[in-house]
């Protein structure tokens, strides 16, 4: 692949080291691991053909988890009308209700909600970091975060917040 080098790293050390954040990006926004895998691929030859400069990892990470957000979106746009598990009782993908684990839930959210609280905990982002990655201010990202877990807590068998 070329003396390209991405924030230090060879571009197949950048898909080693990152694959599993945009995979998990990609499943959470789309819901289906095989759509998921064609926005996943798309993300990773963007920043081939791009090769764009990165001060950081950091830098580079957030940058990945723009490009998987923004193929994603172009995917389900691209695809409409598409079959959404929110909307649906014939679920094409199902997941284990088990308390202890939280995919599920996560599933049930609205994107908007699913994206600030996927790179809050997953990814362990700051509220201004999620703010730059989602082009959205940090008072908004404050928004989203509450709402969702307040959202995740009814979910949960919490009290309704109404």
């Amino acid at each position: 692949m070329g003396d390209i080098q991405y924030a230090g790293l060879s571009f197949e050390q950048v898909v080693q080291k990152y694959k599993n954040t945009v995979g998990s990006v990609c499943v959470m926004r789309l819901n289906s691991h095989s759509d998921a895998d064609d926005c996943f691929q798309n993300t990773f030859i963007r920043l081939f053909k791009k090769s764009p400069r990165f001060e950081s990892e950091e830098h580079l990470k957030a940058w990945l988890i723009h490009v998987a957000i923004n193929e994603c979106k172009r995917f389900q746009r691209k695809n409409r009308p598409y079959i959404s598990i929110e909307n649906s009782n014939d679920a094409i993908v199902s997941f284990p209700q088990e308390k202890c684990d939280m995919s599920w839930a996560l599933f049930e959210l609205d994107t908007k909600y699913r994206d600030v609280i996927y790179l809050y905990y997953c990814e362990k982002y700051k509220v201004n970091e999620i703010a730059l990655i989602l082009n959205k201010s940090p008072n908004t990202v404050k928004t989203l975060l509450k709402r969702g877990r307040e959202k995740l807590k009814i979910l949960y068998g919490g009290v309704d917040s109404e």
